[in-house]
């Protein structure tokens, strides 16, 4: 698929730091900025990875520096840190990691936002009851976190979205003050409307441009027939989430890069019927808020 334009974009959930892109990290960063990507997220989830998130982001900052012409204007494309601890790893995560959490979060003012964070019983293990109630607990414990240092925050909820939106309504944080995202959302109408009245963004991954994800294309309509586009951003969860329109027909599996965010931009576009300048220009401005920053769009 080819464009005739380069639209500013914002990945706003990636794992660029992912060892999978060390060999060709900066030819990635390459084609990402070629499409218009001018800024991306590498979120944490396991504190043994803390430290490469940083030691990532110097190098991608280094790298895009030093790569001249090829990146057009590489000095507009930048990382952003956000630490977490997912619900996924909930078995690896210790108290003394949540501490070590909340003293980085206090300590590093390059920290934009909290996660990724939140509840997932998708198999079995996740959903006994001692790891389900070491969820909600961390959970809680980060979104403290998020309202004591006041930042966003980047919520992981797989199928239990009912339980998240509970804790979510009983707790001091405040998305309309404090911004955040529903990252990688794959819940249904009713909650995508209920995460949106919270003052979340829904993130929206390569999964939208699966025909046969009728469920989560159902959600996001729904979600904007009530609140309009500026509830939605665009990520692309790289090195997975790869959007099928990545895919050749005899490959099933294919690292998903920054680059295919231009991919989720425009299945969005399709799905929604809306042109793709005007759906970029009200995403980079949902992002911001939602990450309570002030990029501005580099031309």
């Amino acid at each position: 698929m080819t464009y005739s334009a380069i639209l500013p974009l914002i990945d706003t959930h990636t794992h660029f730091d992912d060892p999978v892109f060390d060999a060709d990290r900066v030819k990635q960063l390459i084609l990402a900025k070629r499409v218009g990507v001018q800024h991306l997220l590498l979120v944490g989830y396991l504190k043994c990875h803390f430290n490469r998130l940083f030691d990532v982001q110097k190098q991608i900052q280094q790298q895009v520096q030093n790569c001249g012409e090829q990146c057009d204007n590489p000095s507009s494309l930048q990382a952003h840190v956000a630490l977490g601890l997912h619900p996924v790893y909930i078995d690896q995560h210790s108290d003394e990691d949540l501490q070590y959490l909340a003293d980085n979060l206090g300590s590093q003012d390059e920290i934009i936002a909290v996660g990724e964070i939140g509840l997932d019983t998708y198999t079995s293990e996740l959903k006994t009851v001692g790891n389900y109630a070491k969820q909600q607990r961390y959970f809680t414990a980060q979104l403290d976190m998020a309202v004591q240092r006041q930042l966003p925050v980047l919520l992981h909820i797989r199928k239990a979205h009912g339980d998240a939106l509970k804790i979510l309504k009983n707790h001091a944080y405040d998305a309309h003050q404090l911004g955040g995202i529903a990252h990688s959302f794959s819940g249904g109408e009713q909650e995508a409307k209920a995460f949106v009245k919270l003052g979340f963004k829904l993130g929206v991954t390569g999964q939208i441009s699966n025909p046969n994800a009728k469920k989560l294309r159902r959600a996001i309509q729904a979600a904007v027939a009530t609140y309009g586009v500026k509830c939605l951003v665009i990520e692309t969860d790289c090195p997975d989430m790869t959007p099928i329109t990545a895919l050749s027909a005899d490959d099933t599996y294919q690292r998903n890069t920054p680059a295919n965010l231009m991919l989720v931009l425009a299945s969005l576009s399709e799905l929604l019927a809306l042109p793709m300048d005007e759906l970029a220009a009200q995403l980079w401005q949902n992002s911001v808020e939602a990450l309570r920053v002030n990029w501005s769009i580099i031309n």
